[in-house]
């Protein structure tokens, strides 16, 4: 297997964290992950998509090792960073992977950098149009806790996500406890993102071809696969039977066969 590299870039924000595995000259992959995970939620993918790509996961600013924006962040801006590690990479074009919150930003790269994005892997995404935004905020908190004295807040965290998770992988549950530690500020800050990002008005600018990953027992996020489709007639989609929320380090083979299928099918 090839091996998992690790380094920082610095962009015009402050420094980026990213992990990448493969050949440096191969065609680049860039993942981005969910809300509030890291590159971390694909390093059981990363050394199978170096096997024949060059796998870039990125920790998006204010996740994971990389430094925060100024302000709220939102969508439109995370994708922007995104641009400018492949731009400080000396990468013109890539295929694109999210997942959740990382789908939305991918989506957004598509539609604000087109010339960027040779395709677009699009796993447990969400529809965010007005249906959905007027939901979220109908909604409680996602992964908000109160910080308690006696350490009861990350038993919370943990208890929150607990039921979609598989049960008997509690070290899935200890990853996503971990990255939400080390979330900079507002571990609510990327689903409020989410939750603002009109998708219906940047939907119709993505041509690049694409692929739907559909988790099947993903409570979010695959009731909106017909959705996107409805927007996205180019796309295709890819059903993984027993996948929930933490999908890429929760079933890595299957993820990384159905991402793998898609891009070398492109030309």
């Amino acid at each position: 297997m090839p091996v998992v590299r690790r380094a920082f870039v610095d962009l015009s924000h402050g420094q980026i964290h990213y992990a990448t595995c493969g050949d440096a000259t191969a065609l680049p992959v860039l993942l981005l992950h969910q809300t509030p995970r890291s590159w971390v939620e694909y390093r059981e993918v990363l050394p199978l998509l170096g096997q024949r790509f060059c796998a870039i996961a990125m920790d998006t600013p204010g996740f994971g090792d990389s430094a925060p924006l100024a302000g709220p962040a939102s969508i439109e801006q995370w994708a922007a960073a995104a641009i400018e590690l492949l731009d400080a990479l000396s990468i013109a074009k890539a295929h694109v992977v999210g997942h959740h919150t990382g789908g939305v930003i991918a989506l957004e790269i598509a539609a604000a950098f087109p010339s960027r994005v040779a395709s677009l892997v699009l796993s447990s995404t969400p529809f965010t149009g007005e249906a959905f935004r007027r939901g979220r905020r109908e909604q409680p908190p996602i992964d908000a806790v109160e910080l308690r004295a006696d350490g009861s807040h990350l038993t919370a965290l943990w208890q929150r996500r607990q039921s979609f998770y598989p049960t008997g992988r509690p070290e899935l549950l200890e990853a996503f406890v971990r990255d939400a530690l080390k979330v900079s500020g507002d571990v609510e800050g990327g689903h409020r993102a989410v939750a603002s990002y009109r998708m219906e008005d940047r939907i119709g600018r993505v041509t690049q071809p694409t692929l739907l990953v559909r988790a099947s027992d993903d409570p979010f996020a695959s009731p909106h696969v017909p959705e996107l489709q409805a927007h996205l007639p180019q796309a295709r989609v890819a059903d993984i039977d027993g996948g929930m929320v933490p999908l890429p380090d929760q079933l890595p083979q299957a993820f990384a066969r159905a991402v793998l299928d898609f891009l070398e099918a492109q030309p």
